[in-house]
């Protein structure tokens, strides 16, 4: 038994065998080397899109992505718009850029339709015009959430007021001017939606 384990470590002597192990080690830490260094540059880059994003947006373009993408929604579903407020909100932190246009809407649920039934429709007239659905908002009763041209919105029944529901739209990450010193107030846009019909 003693003199088959000495054999069996003889061919670990071997030179050809030494050679062949020192290459298939070497190999393992080149391969290891190289996944770490293209897992780090991916993880990277995609930190480096929210921080210099390709096409980025002026002001302007920022608000019109959202504005518009809420007022096509309140003409889809025949919103009924009570109030409607525009900021610009920070992808980051609080404050740095980039930033997103934010559409924040009230509108009035009609008294003749059962709100679940109401909001299913609304879902159900907006995915036939392009949008897809998402997963539910967690905190929202009869909430939806919709994506669209990379614009989101979540959609629910009015938390405080029972005949009312809310249009929260979110645009993407693309404006990159620095707003750290602007106010954190709403901008009134309720007349852009003619509210009041």
């Amino acid at each position: 038994m003693v003199r088959h384990a000495a054999a069996s470590a003889d061919w670990l002597r071997a030179r050809g065998i030494r050679a062949v192990l020192a290459a298939a080690l070497v190999t393992c830490l080149l391969l290891g080397g190289a996944v770490l260094l293209v897992a780090n540059r991916d993880r990277a880059s995609s930190a480096n899109s929210l921080e210099h994003p390709v096409r980025p947006l002026d002001d302007a373009a920022t608000e019109a992505q959202v504005v518009d993408k809420a007022k096509q929604i309140v003409e889809i579903a025949g919103l009924r718009t009570t109030t409607a407020g525009y900021l610009l909100m920070s992808c980051k932190n609080r404050d740095d850029p980039p930033y997103q246009g934010t559409v924040y809407l009230t509108f009035a649920l009609p008294a003749e339709t059962p709100a679940d039934r109401y909001f299913r429709d609304v879902m159900a007239a907006l995915v036939s015009h392009g949008w897809t659905e998402g997963l539910p908002p967690n905190d929202q009763v009869f909430g939806r959430t919709l994506s669209h041209d990379d614009v989101t919105v979540i959609i629910y029944r009015h938390r405080d007021e029972v005949g009312a529901g809310v249009l929260r739209l979110y645009g993407q990450c693309r404006n990159i001017n620095d707003h750290r010193r602007d106010g954190t107030a709403w901008v009134d846009i309720t007349s852009q939606f003619g509210a009041g019909r």
